[in-house]
């Protein structure tokens, strides 16, 4: 029997161990929400009650990337075959707007039966752990990574190749990546020069480090806008929030708008309709 004197101390032992450990993992309410932002330390899935995003019918110019988005999105809610999808291209192209705007019409289609998920490019190590966390639910799971890419000296891609392709698990069948990026391999080309003119064998240094793209799918472009269609984004957010402008006027504010930005895209539309709609006193609802 320990002497009565210690019991204090081991019991201010005990609590103090208590207060380091972390603790217990929250359960996932898979039915609280319809998409989620993936949190680390502690690990949790906290949900998003309202998306950012804009209705599919306003993103004008993609019409290609996105029928073929929303058809591999489709046949992954209905438990077939789909593909891995990286979004790539000019700033500001509507990529991310365009992953959100699917998601919601898929949700609209299936209720309760697609989620999506958001983790943020420096979480990806962690990525196994929600995987985890997600297999075995009923439901399917969207990850979207927005605005990923990798710099010098980052091995967080070693992690995703993994996660997407490889490894003796594999990707549960519930799961599914979507990720947007300004690169098309997601490296900096500079990082892939230099990896060809510094290896022993410069083919294999530079298929180590673009075969991560290869792990997705769906390859899907984004450039900059033409001048018409520009004025098609512009004149549908005008028609959608009832903004009462002459469309000559629309036109020529617009393109001055995009000339003081030094480029038309998706992004620079929403902007000047944000200005647009300020100067008006028009609520954007």
């Amino acid at each position: 029997m320990p002497d009565d004197s210690l019991i204090p101390l081991l019991t201010r032992i005990a609590d103090a161990l208590d207060r380091l450990a972390p603790p217990p993992p929250v359960a996932l309410d898979i039915a609280a929400a319809d998409a989620f932002v993936w949190h680390t330390d502690p690990d949790r899935l906290e949900p998003v009650p309202s998306v950012n995003r804009v209705d599919i019918a306003l993103l004008q110019g993609v019409e290609r990337q996105r029928d073929i988005l929303l058809d591999n999105t489709r046949r992954f809610a209905g438990c077939l075959p789909a593909n891995n999808a990286l979004l790539w291209g000019s700033r500001g192209t509507g990529k991310s707007s365009l992953v959100k705007s699917i998601h919601a019409v898929v949700c609209q289609e299936r209720p309760n039966e697609l989620a999506l998920v958001e983790i943020h490019r420096e979480d990806i190590p962690t990525l196994p752990r929600l995987l985890t966390r997600l297999k075995g639910e009923a439901r399917r799971f969207i990850l979207f990574c927005d605005d990923l890419s990798f710099d010098h000296d980052d091995a967080h891609y070693k992690s995703l190749k993994a996660v997407l392709d490889g490894g003796i698990e594999g990707r549960p069948d519930n799961v599914v990546f979507y990720a947007t990026s300004n690169r098309r391999h997601l490296m900096p080309r500079d990082m892939i020069e230099n990896e060809r003119s510094t290896a022993i064998n410069p083919a294999e240094a530079v298929e180590e480090k673009v075969s991560l793209s290869d792990r997705f799918g769906l390859w899907l472009g984004f450039h900059n806008c033409d001048q018409t269609t520009y004025f098609a984004m512009i004149e549908g957010y005008a028609r959608h929030f009832g903004l009462e402008i002459a469309t000559e006027q629309l036109h020529a504010e617009a393109v001055e708008w995009s000339v003081t930005r030094g480029s038309r895209s998706g992004r620079v539309a929403w902007q000047f309709i944000q200005d647009l709609a300020g100067r008006l006193g028009t609520p954007l609802r």
